[in-house]
């Protein structure tokens, strides 16, 4: 199913046929390739000057934005692709094992073609598994398995954090900041975020339109070093997507029924028409319109040259800023909307859940497509792959074939394996005859119980670990299984010890996330603030935290729903689908009805 939706400037003639140059009311095609493996798309990147598909078997296609008819689309020679990302003058391809392959003038000038392994440039060894990337103008920036982020290309504006009259560019990647959860840029950006684990942002780069969203107290037009960013609207920072002149937040935060609502804010010039105000703003104010209506909640932002998307779970399109191409996809206001205006849509075949829509600003133009493969693990399964890499939560040492050492986390792997004591010894020796990147691949496997991450090396490890085993069965299974002694932190209530993995707790709780992964918090081992919860409540909260599921036997009573409320803020809970506190509810009315 490769159905996509497109607007704006038609930058790659080849790839859109006999369409115009300016295509002002979204089209649908369907992207035909001789390849039935490659027809399965993951993502889209759009950029100034190519646009690459990424397909669901980690290989990509690049589409150079050229006028000429004979330009035939380009299969990059690199496998297991994982995310690509484009810039205006150069591009970024992650691979499946953390490896960053990237071409620019800015990186390779001597040839800015040639892709090239920039992650093997990092002077440290240990800190060379890049988790993300993200292209700006011409810079790349990195985010390594130990939250460092790294950045490499052209320093015109200050945008690596560093003053561009001492360094102007680097060809080796730099470290820019160290506790680094997320990192934010844009294909036509000069400026960059970073948030830290704790949700603190800094910003750094071109700030002539206010677009570093530093306040009217910052104004200057180049903002040379990482600087916190103050005033940062209340809540949870989903995504931050940046123009050439503007940025804007998706926050997550409640509403005044305490449910959970995200909201947009915003920062920089109106002179590009970009921001429903009529002048330059210098720090994040919130973006209001009548198209978010209260029963709608925003999927996905994307920020092109001088445009943005955005997508609502109601299935709406939203768009403002500049149409001079089309990119709003109105092909009755060509002029530029200050004011956010809904896009008309074709039919959608697909008849899927719309969160399974990306969207994908270039510079001058826009995709809508479908693509479940962006979310091919949970996020537990996600969490659980980064983690495993940091040192602080592993336990368990493997020698690879040329002696280097891979960790991983003693106690779910032990759950992982299949129930029999020899099996680490036989995950250890498959190791020792693996290269780094293959126990890597292995590891991931393990973890996420995805063949298609590697099937050759699959094939040697399926006879050691539990093949239909979901993480949620693993982490259950570790509740009800596993000795108190062997878990690692420990929380009091009532003069009674409850003790927990700490990787499990940062995976289900945000609170204990910023515990144990920010370089500033108190790590003590103990947490004392749960007197309010009987004992009966914290443990449907123990079992769920492990395995997302309440107990068949447990009877639910009004005064349990009120609690585990308590229980749910405490914690501070990852609250995915299902939804504790709903199946609860569900839970005490059947129980009722009977």
């Amino acid at each position: 199913m490769n159905d996509c939706i497109f607007f704006g400037r038609n930058e790659a003639p080849i790839l859109l046929k006999n369409e115009p140059d300016k295509i002002t009311k979204p089209i649908q095609f369907k992207f035909e390739n001789e390849n039935e493996n490659e027809k399965q798309i993951k993502q889209i990147a759009t950029g100034f000057f190519s646009t690459i598909f990424l397909f669901e078997n980690g290989k990509a296609i690049e589409y150079l934005n050229e006028n000429d008819p004979n330009q035939n689309p380009h299969k990059i020679q690199i496998e297991n692709i994982q995310k690509v990302t484009v810039g205006a003058n150069n591009e970024a391809i992650l691979t499946i094992e953390g490896n960053v392959f990237a071409k620019g003038k800015d990186i390779n000038p001597d040839n800015p073609k040639e892709f090239i392994n920039i992650s093997s440039l990092i002077e440290d060894t240990n800190d060379r598994i890049i988790e993300d990337i993200i292209c700006g103008v011409s810079s790349i920036y990195l985010l390594t398995s130990n939250q460092n982020a790294y950045v490499i290309g052209s320093n015109q504006y200050g945008q690596l954090g560093f003053d561009s009259k001492t360094l102007p560019k680097t060809q080796k990647p730099i470290l820019m900041m160290k506790n680094v959860s997320k990192i934010f840029s844009g294909i036509s950006s000069y400026h960059v975020f970073l948030l830290n684990s704790n949700q603190e942002l800094f910003g750094c780069g071109y700030n002539e339109s206010g677009q570093v969203g530093l306040g009217e107290s910052r104004k200057e037009r180049i903002i040379q070093e990482l600087t916190k960013i103050q005033n940062i609207p209340k809540g949870k920072i989903i995504d931050i997507q940046c123009g050439r002149s503007h940025s804007i937040m998706l926050i997550e935060d409640e509403d005044e029924n305490e449910n959970p609502k995200r909201k947009l804010y915003s920062c920089g010039s109106s002179n590009n028409r970009l921001l429903s105000r009529n002048e330059s703003n210098y720090e994040f104010t919130e973006i209001k319109s009548s198209l978010f209506e209260n029963d709608d909640d925003i999927l996905e932002i994307s920020c092109g040259y001088h445009h943005s998307l955005i997508l609502t779970s109601n299935s709406k399109l939203i768009a403002f800023g500049s149409n001079l191409f089309g990119q709003l996809g109105n092909q009755n206001r060509m002029n530029d909307q200050k004011i956010p205006i809904q896009i008309e849509l074709p039919e959608l075949r697909f008849n899927e859940n719309i969160s399974n829509y990306h969207l994908s600003c270039g510079s001058f133009s826009s995709f809508l497509y479908y693509s479940p493969f962006l979310s091919s693990f949970s996020n537990l399964e996600e969490d659980l792959i980064k983690l495993f890499r940091r040192k602080e939560f592993c336990n368990i040492s493997f020698k690879t074939k040329n002696g280097e050492i891979i960790e991983a986390h003693k106690l779910i792997l032990k759950y992982r394996l299949n129930q029999n004591q020899n099996q680490i010894e036989k995950l250890q020796e498959i190791i020792s005859n693996k290269s780094i990147k293959e126990s890597n691949q292995i590891f991931e496997m393990i973890y996420s119980n995805n063949s298609k991450i590697n099937p050759i090396l699959y094939s040697e490890i399926k006879e050691i670990i539990n093949l239909n085993e979901k993480i949620e069965e693993t982490m259950k299974r570790i509740y009800l299984n596993e000795n108190e002694n062997e878990k690692d932190f420990i929380i009091e209530r009532k003069e009674k010890q409850y003790k927990f993995p700490k990787l499990i707790l940062i995976m289900r709780s945000e609170l204990y996330r910023g515990m144990f992964l920010s370089v500033t918090e108190d790590k003590s081992n103990k947490v004392t603030d749960y007197s309010e919860l009987s004992n009966k409540s914290f443990q449907i909260l123990e079992y769920w935290i492990y395995s997302n599921q309440i107990k068949d036997e447990i009877q639910i009573t009004q005064e349990i729903i009120n609690e585990i409320e308590i229980g749910i803020d405490y914690f501070q809970l990852n609250q995915t689908n299902p939804n504790l506190f709903d199946l609860l509810i569900k839970k005490f009315n059947n129980q009722n009805q009977n």
